[in-house]
């Protein structure tokens, strides 16, 4: 079988090599992604013999300005090449054999031949080479029958399964991640092999299983990858809190639903409608306090009480444990974890302007992605139950957008400041500037006075005049 690779980059890389005698192949995911017709912009070129010394030789060739990056210890270079307004990533890399250590994933690495490197490939769907060279440019390798699971839409290891997860586990997460991407079934035997090496895992490195997370959370169905996690058992290693989610407990004939479930379902909503990566996260943690606040009442049943402030505070540890980063992304996810059931509560009460006024005051600018996750968590079977709640959500939508217009709510600033009141009553710092911002900022939230400086003003003096404090001279 014939590839018909059109990038003239291709061309030239089999030119320099037939130049300098040595075989060079595009492998791995570009290759994939050319039959799966999905694009692909980095590029990586096997060949037998110095992958640096092809990777500048090829660099020269196109341009001589072109900076080219050389990892030696790891018998690598790559550098990027612009071509039809895109920028592509081109790594080089000599044909390897590899070997492990039972306590590491680096690999001790030899020169190798091209069915050396396909072998230390993950998967059959990884380890297809096609030839670069002119006299057989386009000609595809696929020892493994990659091409036969693409089009069944199967992942399995080249190897031995259990060998190849054990040498580097990462590729466990790798192959959930691939299915989650792709909609590929991994194979039963790989999975098994999975479940009976998943606690390899513990050797590699949280930054590494956090990329993969990252990417099974980008992907279009993300609970795809999370139940897979969670059936081979990797999930109870890499990620407890989730793994804690599942299971239903009953008690007098009554239960709670598996919020592992539910939470999967609510990602999956989100994702439908949202690409953004930390939405996502606050769906998957929206409920992860939920184990810790589950107790039992035999008046009303199963009750999270508080779940909400309880899994926010988790937020930054489950962060720094994941090395996800502790900025204003982790803020954003705790705020909409601590948030989540605000609009959910106003949807069932009558919705006053003052309660709408307070929730678009706490969330800001994020009002829109909490209004999103909160439909989202709708996943009741009860279709009357389902109408209700989006219908209210629609009210609760349309009363913050006319507040928001009529008294500019969303990240307002009292028009009253702390500096105002000391400089007002001849005050420093103390706790009778916080009571007179506090009851300026609650009185423009409840509708009493307009989110104007001159009504606040006014109301600074009264509220001053009744707790004993009078105006400088």
């Amino acid at each position: 079988m014939d590839v018909q690779l059109t990038l003239p980059i291709y061309k030239t890389i089999g030119k320099v090599a037939d130049s300098i005698g040595v075989k060079a192949f595009a492998v791995g995911g570009v290759v994939r992604d050319y039959f799966l017709q999905r694009h692909c912009t980095d590029i990586d070129v096997v060949c037998v013999g110095s992958g640096i010394n092809l990777a500048k030789e090829v660099a020269a060739a196109i341009d001589k300005h072109i900076k080219v990056s050389v990892f030696k210890n790891f018998g690598t270079a790559s550098f990027r090449y612009h071509y039809d307004n895109i920028d592509w990533q081109i790594e080089f890399v000599g044909a390897r054999k590899e070997s492990y250590q039972h306590d590491s994933r680096k690999p001790i690495v030899e020169d190798g031949t091209l069915e050396d490197d396909q072998n230390r490939r993950d998967f059959t769907i990884n380890a297809m080479a096609v030839s670069l060279n002119e006299e057989h440019f386009g000609e595809l390798t696929d020892p493994f029958g990659g091409i036969a699971d693409l089009n069944n839409g199967i992942l399995r290891t080249p190897l031995d399964p259990d060998i190849t997860f054990s040498d580097d586990p990462l590729r466990m997460m790798r192959a959930v991640r691939f299915a989650s991407q792709l909609g590929f079934r991994i194979d039963d035997n790989t999975f098994c092999a999975i479940e009976r090496n998943a606690k390899r895992i513990e050797i590699v490195s949280k930054e590494r299983i956090t990329t993969e997370m990252n990417k099974i959370m980008a992907s279009p169905v993300p609970s795809v990858g999370l139940k897979l996690m969670q059936r081979c058992g990797l999930m109870s290693l890499v990620f407890p809190e989730v793994s804690k989610l599942k299971g239903v407990e009953t008690i007098n004939h009554r239960a709670h639903k598996d919020n592992f479930y539910h939470t999967m379902e609510v990602l999956d909503n989100v994702a439908e409608h949202s690409e953004n990566l930390w939405l996502r996260w606050a769906a998957l943690l929206h409920d992860i306090g939920k184990p810790a606040t589950k107790r039992f009442d035999e008046k009303v049943g199963w009750t999270f009480h508080g779940h909400e402030v309880k899994g926010s505070k988790m937020v930054k540890r489950i962060f720094s444990n994941l090395r996800l980063p502790l900025d204003a992304k982790m803020k954003y996810v705790e705020k909409l974890v601590l948030l989540h059931l605000r609009p959910i509560i106003l949807s069932e009460d009558d919705i006053t302007d003052s309660a709408v006024r307070r929730l678009l005051f706490d969330a800001g600018d994020d009002i829109d992605d909490l209004m999103m996750l909160c439909e989202a968590d709708i996943t009741s079977k009860n279709e009357e139950k389902v109408r209700r709640y989006l219908k209210n959500f629609k009210i609760v939508r349309q009363k913050l957008i006319e507040l928001e217009e009529k008294d500019r709510i969303r990240n307002f600033q009292p028009p009253v400041s702390g500096e105002d009141i000391m400089q007002t009553f001849n005050l420093k710092p103390c706790r009778e500037v916080g009571v007179i911002k506090d009851y300026i900022k609650d009185s423009i939230l409840d509708g009493v006075i307009p989110n104007e400086r001159e009504a606040a003003w006014q109301l600074m003096l009264a509220k001053a005049k009744e707790i004993g404090l009078t105006p400088k001279e």
